[in-house]
């Protein structure tokens, strides 16, 4: 019996071993960057990092990423000056682009079609308006000098909150315990291919045993004067977010998807010369997808689009 149990670790372990390295050899999945926070305040990823992002447990999407010196994925250092043309791009991860060559991002394909300018990408993973207009204000001296900048915006998920705050969520991932875990690429593979979600779901379910109403309540789908009321809230944190970290509307334009912006903040927006680019009508007459299979994200014809989106607009300012 003794001698059984001896054979079942052990081959246990091999096995285990031999499925580590596949998923190493082949990459199979992702490398995870380190991220921190910086003497400004700003959540980034620490500079000076490379590595492969993988989505998909068969390999649907293989890209390469290369943070630099100012902690954010892209092809080219940030050296504003007053005598160069600029553009900057700031938002969450469609900005980021991990899903996409670092060399060959929405930047790289506006400089490809704007001679003579440089486009630096602030792009972040989770990164919503307050996030955003912090960051421009943490770094006024890098920012001023900047020609132009583009914020990407969706309504229902960068406008919960009218004061910047770190999200400790975020930078627990950073504790380690959680990097220890990272290193272990069999652990990532199987996380991202859901084989923990059952014991998850568990408990997830028991937690919300103890909540009780309060996470029946949660459940319920929201009247229309809620959600009217929801859309009042996020106006006000817009306004919140402007008032403290301010907005120059001479250089600063949102990049929106009109289809699932309020009107009601549409129209707030026109009617105090808020500056926007919708490239809704852009992406939705495309022939060919404009998104990955798995996810939302743009795919290299969607970015192309973007690019293309952002570009007619300086063209025709």
């Amino acid at each position: 019996m003794k001698k059984l149990l001896f054979k079942t670790i052990l081959y246990s372990i091999l096995i285990l071993l031999v499925l580590e390295v596949i998923i190493r050899t082949f990459y199979l999945t992702k490398d995870y960057p380190s991220r921190y926070i910086d003497e400004f305040n700003v959540e980034k990823w620490v500079p000076n990092q490379t590595g492969l992002s993988v989505t998909g447990i068969r390999r649907q999407n293989f890209s390469e990423y290369k943070i630099n010196s100012s902690g954010y994925n892209s092809y080219r250092e940030f050296a504003p000056s007053d005598y160069k043309t600029e553009i900057a791009l700031v938002g969450d991860s469609f900005i980021e682009g991990f899903h996409q060559d670092y060399y060959n991002s929405i930047g790289k394909k506006i400089e490809n079609k704007i001679k003579n300018i440089e486009v630096y990408e602030f792009g972040y993973a989770g990164y919503d308006l307050a996030d955003q207009l912090h960051l421009i204000h943490a770094y006024k001296n890098m920012f001023n000098k900047i020609d132009h900048v583009v914020l990407g915006l969706k309504f229902k998920n960068d406008l919960t909150r009218g004061e910047y705050k770190i999200i400790q969520d975020r930078i627990h991932l950073e504790t380690p315990l959680y990097k220890s875990i990272r290193k272990v690429k069999l652990i990532v593979y199987a996380q991202n291919s859901g084989v923990f979600d059952p014991i998850l779901n568990l408990i997830g379910r028991i937690s919300s045993i103890f909540k009780g109403k309060q996470s029946n309540k949660l459940a319920k789908e929201k009247t229309k004067e809620e959600i009217e009321k929801t859309h009042l809230a996020y106006m006000e944190n817009f306004k919140s977010l402007v008032k403290k970290y301010g907005y120059d509307k001479k250089r600063f334009v949102l990049l929106l998807d009109s289809t699932i912006t309020p009107q009601i903040f549409l129209k707030y927006l026109n009617e105090n010369n808020y500056e926007y680019i919708d490239f809704y009508d852009t992406l939705n007459e495309s022939k060919l997808p404009t998104t990955l299979i798995y996810d939302k994200h743009w795919n290299n014809h969607g970015r192309d689009l973007i690019a293309s989106v952002i570009v007619n607009y300086y063209r025709n300012d």
